[in-house]
C-alpha cells in the first residue's frame, strides 16, 4: 500500500472517530459554518469589485485569482485542545479567527498594499489583526501579508460580525510557500539546516525577482493611482 493511500486511510479513520466523540460539536459547528461561509462571500465579492474597478479604470488587475477554504470541526477541535479550550461552539468566538481563510494571489507586491488598503478603507470591514511577514519575513523565509477583519453577515432574522482570515501574496511568494509546506510537512523527516537555509536562500531570491519584475512592470506601463 503506498504511503499517499496509508495517509488517507488514517485520515477517514479520524474523522469517523472524531465524529463520534465529539457529535454535539460536529452538528451545532454545521450551522456555525454557514456564517462563516457567507463571510468569505462577503470578502470575496469586496475584492473582485475593487480587481473589476482597477481594470477597468487602469487596464491592469491586482488580483491574479484567489482561493479560500474552511477549517475542518476536526482542525477547529484540535485547535481548542492545544489552547486548553472547551470543545464548545461557544469557544470559538473571540478565541479562534481562522476558521474562514481567504488567499489573495497578487501579480506585484504593491498590488498586495493596494488590496489592502483600499479593503480596509471601507467602513463596514473592522480590522482585527494584521501581520505583515512581507517587511519582516518568517525565519524561515516566509513572506506575507495577514489580515483578519470583520465583516457583517446578514442573515433572516440577525446581523452577525464574522471574522476572516486574509493572506495577501504574490506568485512568486506563493510558488515558494507552497513548494515550502510541501518539503516540510508532506515529509517524513526532519528537515536539516542546511535544507532551511537553501529554501531561505530561496525565499530571498524569489523576493528579489519580485523587486525587479515589478520595477520593470513600472518602467513599462508606469504607476497606477487610484
Amino acid at each position: 500500500m503506498s504511503r499517499i493511500m496509508q495517509k488517507e486511510i488514517k485520515s477517514e479513520m479520524n474523522d469517523f472517530f472524531f465524529a463520534k466523540d465529539h457529535l454535539d460539536f460536529y452538528h451545532e459547528y454545521v450551522n456555525v459554518e454557514q456564517k462563516y461561509l457567507a463571510g468569505i462571500k462577503e470578502v470575496r465579492t469586496k475584492l473582485e469589485i475593487l480587481d473589476d474597478e482597477f481594470h477597468h479604470r487602469f487596464d491592469h488587475n491586482p488580483i491574479h485569482h484567489m482561493e479560500w477554504r474552511l477549517k475542518s470541526p476536526h482542525s477547529v477541535v484540535e485547535k481548542m485542545k492545544r489552547r486548553n479550550l472547551p470543545v464548545e461552539v461557544s469557544s470559538i468566538k473571540g478565541n479562534i479567527e481562522d476558521i474562514a481563510g481567504i488567499r489573495v494571489i497578487c501579480h506585484y507586491i504593491k498590488d498586495i498594499y493596494r488590496m489592502s488598503d483600499l479593503l480596509l478603507r471601507q467602513d463596514d470591514i473592522h480590522l482585527l489583526k494584521i501581520k505583515d511577514y512581507i517587511k519582516n519575513p518568517k525565519e524561515n523565509g516566509y513572506r506575507s501579508l495577514h489580515l483578519v477583519v470583520e465583516v457583517p453577515v446578514y442573515l433572516a432574522n440577525e446581523k452577525v460580525m464574522v471574522p476572516v482570515e486574509i493572506q495577501i501574496r504574490t506568485i512568486a511568494m506563493d510558488f515558494w510557500a507552497t513548494l515550502e509546506h510541501h518539503l516540510r510537512y508532506k515529509n517524513d523527516k526532519e528537515i536539516s539546516d542546511d535544507i532551511r537555509n537553501r529554501l531561505s536562500d530561496c525565499a530571498k531570491s524569489i523576493t528579489d525577482i519580485d523587486y525587479e519584475m515589478e520595477d520593470i512592470h513600472n518602467e513599462v506601463f508606469g504607476h497606477h493611482k487610484i
